[in-house]
C-alpha cells in the first residue's frame, strides 16, 4: 500500500507509522512546511514530496487542521487512486468533500480520541464508501491496538460539542475563575480539576481554538455556569437533584 499523507504534525505521523508497522504501507509526507515533511519522513521511515506533487498514491489521509481541511480534500484527492481518509477531527465537512472530490473510490473518515503520545485508543469511524482498501485500513489500526467503533457524521459531530467544547471550556474557565492556592488546601474535587488545566494547558493552543471554532458548546457552558450563580438555594437543590 502506497500512502501519501499530507499534514506532517503529531497526528499525520501516527498515522504513517501506525500503516508501516500494521499494513506494510509506505508512506510519503507532503506539508506546507517543508522541513516538518522532510522531519516527519526522517522520523517515520518515508520520504517527503512537495506540496504540489501529481504523483498517484493507493491512499491519501488528510491529517491537516480543521479549518483547512476541506481545501487540503480539494486539492490532494484527486491523487488517491483507492481511498482517501481524514483524521481532522471533525466530520460534516471532510466528509462532504471527500464525497464531492472523490465520488469514486473509498472514503472513511476516522477521529482518534487521543492525543498520538497516548496511543492506542478509540479511533471513531465513518465509513462514507467501504471497500477493500478501507478494510486494510481499519485492521491496521485495530492491530496497533486501537478500539475502532462506527459513528455517524451527525452522531460524532454532536458528541464533539460535550466531549471536546463543552469539556475545554469548562476546564479552561476554571482556571480563568481561580487563583493559585497551596497545595494542602485542595480538595480531591479541586486537585482534580487543576490536574485537568494541566493537562489542557499542555497542548497546542490551536488546536484547541480549532475545536471551539468547529463546534459548539462554549456558550452552553457559560449559560449553565450563570444558571449556578444566580439560582437562590431552593433552585440550586432544584439544579443538584435533576444532575
Amino acid at each position: 500500500m502506497n500512502v501519501l499523507v499530507v499534514g506532517a504534525g503529531a497526528m499525520g505521523r501516527w498515522v504513517a507509522g501506525t500503516l508501516r508497522d500494521h499494513a506494510d504501507a509506505t508512506v510519503a509526507f507532503t506539508d506546507t512546511d517543508p522541513s516538518a515533511a522532510d522531519a516527519a519522513a526522517g522520523a517515520v521511515g518515508g520520504r517527503a514530496v512537495e506540496t504540489d506533487t501529481d504523483e498517484r498514491f493507493d491512499v491519501v489521509c488528510l491529517a491537516v487542521p480543521m479549518p483547512v481541511a476541506r481545501v487540503a480534500i480539494e486539492e490532494y484527492a484527486p491523487l488517491a487512486t483507492e481511498a482517501v481518509v481524514d483524521v481532522t477531527g471533525s466530520m460534516r465537512e471532510p466528509v462532504e468533500a471527500m464525497r464531492a472530490v472523490a465520488p469514486g473510490i473509498e472514503r472513511m473518515s476516522l477521529h482518534p480520541l487521543f492525543a498520538p503520545d497516548n496511543a492506542p485508543g478509540n479511533v471513531a469511524v465513518v465509513i462514507d464508501a467501504g471497500g477493500p482498501t478501507v478494510q486494510r485500513l481499519r485492521e491496521a489500526l485495530s492491530a496497533a491496538g486501537n478500539a475502532l467503533f462506527e459513528t455517524t457524521v451527525e452522531e460524532h459531530d454532536t458528541a464533539m460539542e460535550t466531549v471536546q467544547a463543552a469539556a475545554h471550556t469548562a476546564v479552561l474557565a476554571f482556571a480563568l475563575a481561580t487563583e493559585d492556592v497551596p497545595e494542602s488546601f485542595h480538595t480531591p474535587i479541586s486537585a482534580g480539576l487543576a490536574d485537568l488545566v494541566e493537562t489542557v494547558t499542555g497542548g497546542d493552543s490551536r488546536v484547541y481554538a480549532d475545536i471551539q471554532r468547529a463546534f459548539d458548546g462554549a456558550d452552553t457552558v457559560a449559560n449553565a455556569a450563570r444558571r449556578l450563580a444566580d439560582a437562590d438555594p431552593d433552585e440550586f437543590a432544584r439544579i443538584y437533584e435533576e444532575l
